[in-house]
C-alpha cells in the first residue's frame, strides 16, 4: 500500500530541518523521496508498507513523533490514493474561530466563568451535549439579541488559515459546509467571512429583541453532525475517502470517526485520542499539507 507521512508545523514557529527529515526516513518503511510543500513548514515523505489493519498507522505515527521528540510537528500519516478532499465539514466553535460563543454570550449576563465550565464539560464528553446546551441557553433569558453583533465585532476571531483551506478547496471542486453545536446567529456570518458554501446550527429563540432561554428542538448534536455528513456525501455520490471532517469536541468525534480524513483540532484529549490524525501545533493550513497541496497553490 502506498502511503505518505506529512510532517507540518505551525507556519509561525517553522520547525522542520534536514536533521528531523532524515529521522523521519530512519523509521520510516521503504520511504521515497521527500518533497516539501512549504519550506521549514511542510513536507510530504511517501512510503510503501503493506498494512493488515489499520493499527499499523498508528504504530508508524507512534515512532515518527517519538523520533520528532519535543518539536512543536504534526505528524499525519494516510493511504496517497484520494488525499484531495471533495467534501469538507468544520465545526465552528474553537476550531474555525477561537472562541465558544455561548461562552461570549454569558460574559453579558456576568455568568461566563460558570458556563464556560459547563461548556468545557460538553465538549470532554463528561455530560450529555443537548442537555448541557439547553442548561447554558436558560441562563441567556432577557439578554437583548443585539449582543450578538457585538460578540462578533469586537470578540470573535477567525482561526488563522481557515479561509485558505475552504478558499482552496473550493477552488479544486469541493462542496464546504460549517455545521457547529452553536447558533445560527454566529453561524450565518462565521461562513459568509470564511467562504462556507452552506452553514446549520441550533436556533436561539427570540421574542421582542431578546433571548427567551430556550433553543428550538431537534437540538443539532454529535447525531446530526454525523447524519449531516452522511447526507452529503450521498447527496454528491461521493465515497466516504472523499470527506474531510475537522472538530475539537465530543460532539463531533461522529462525524470525524466516519470521514475519509477525521481531524482533531487542538482538540480535547478524548478527541484527539480517537481521531484518525490530529493537530496539535498547526494552523488550519495544516488540513491543506495533510491533503498534499502546496504552499504557492493556496488560494484566499
Amino acid at each position: 500500500m502506498s502511503l505518505v507521512a506529512t510532517l507540518i508545523c505551525n507556519p509561525a514557529n517553522p520547525a522542520l530541518d534536514s536533521t528531523v527529515v532524515d529521522g523521519a526516513l530512519a523509521v520510516l518503511p521503504s520511504p521515497g523521496k521527500p518533497q516539501w510543500l512549504f519550506d521549514e513548514v511542510a513536507i510530504d515523505i511517501p512510503f510503501e508498507k503493506p498494512l493488515e489493519d489499520h493499527n499499523q498507522v498508528h504504530a508508524i505515527e507512534a515512532r515518527l513523533r517519538e523520533a520528532r521528540g519535543d518539536l512543536p510537528i504534526d505528524i499525519v500519516v494516510q493511504p496517497i490514493i484520494a488525499r484531495r478532499k471533495r467534501l469538507f465539514l468544520a465545526d465552528m466553535d474553537s476550531t474555525m474561530i477561537g472562541q465558544e460563543c455561548i461562552d461570549e454570550l454569558a460574559d453579558f449576563a456576568g455568568l461566563k466563568a460558570h458556563v464556560a465550565a459547563i461548556t468545557e464539560r460538553a465538549m470532554r464528553g463528561e455530560v450529555e451535549f443537548a442537555s448541557a446546551l439547553r442548561e447554558r441557553v436558560a441562563l441567556l433569558k432577557g439578554l437583548p439579541v443585539s449582543v450578538v453583533d457585538e460578540v462578533l465585532a469586537k470578540r470573535i476571531t477567525l482561526t488563522p488559515g481557515g479561509r485558505e483551506v475552504v478558499m482552496t478547496m473550493r477552488a479544486h471542486g469541493a462542496y464546504t459546509c460549517l455545521i457547529s453545536g452553536g447558533f445560527t446567529l454566529f453561524t450565518n456570518a462565521i461562513a459568509a467571512k470564511i467562504g462556507f458554501q452552506e452553514n446549520r446550527a441550533n436556533e436561539l429563540v427570540v421574542h421582542d429583541g431578546k433571548f427567551t432561554g430556550e433553543v428550538r428542538e431537534p437540538i443539532l448534536g454529535r447525531e446530526t453532525k454525523l447524519a449531516t455528513l452522511i447526507e452529503l456525501t450521498e447527496s454528491f455520490e461521493l465515497d466516504e475517502i472523499d470527506t474531510l471532517v475537522v472538530g475539537d469536541g465530543a460532539n463531533d468525534l461522529g462525524m470525524i470517526q466516519q470521514a475519509g480524513l477525521g481531524v482533531a483540532y487542538h482538540a480535547k484529549p478524548a478527541v484527539s485520542a480517537a481521531a484518525a490524525a490530529r493537530i496539535d501545533y498547526g494552523d488550519l493550513t495544516a488540513l491543506l499539507y495533510a491533503q498534499g497541496y502546496r504552499r504557492e497553490e493556496f488560494v484566499s
